[in-house]
């Protein structure tokens, strides 16, 4: 609570599904607080080749939401990757 005392930004990463209905509840008052509210749920879109490649994906999503520069992933710019 003192991220959101001081305004920090704050992520929160939650790791389990399916949620129950108060974990739902709990997360959109994160959310309303201005929480980033990112899901450990990778995405298949980039057909991954390994459990690296969906633990990349995540951590990439994260460092985005931080502004932090990587090379785990290319962003997604709307074009075909070749």
């Amino acid at each position: 609570m003192v991220a959101l005392k001081e305004r920090r930004p704050l992520i929160v990463v939650p790791r389990e599904a399916p949620f129950a209905t108060v974990h739902l509840e709990n997360m959109t008052k994160l959310s309303n607080w201005g929480v980033v509210v990112l899901p450990a749920s990778p995405g298949f879109y980039h057909k991954p080749k390994t459990i690296e490649d969906l633990v990349d994906f995540v951590v990439a999503r994260i460092l985005d939401q931080m502004g932090v520069e990587h090379n785990l992933s290319q962003r997604w710019t709307g074009e075909e990757v070749q």
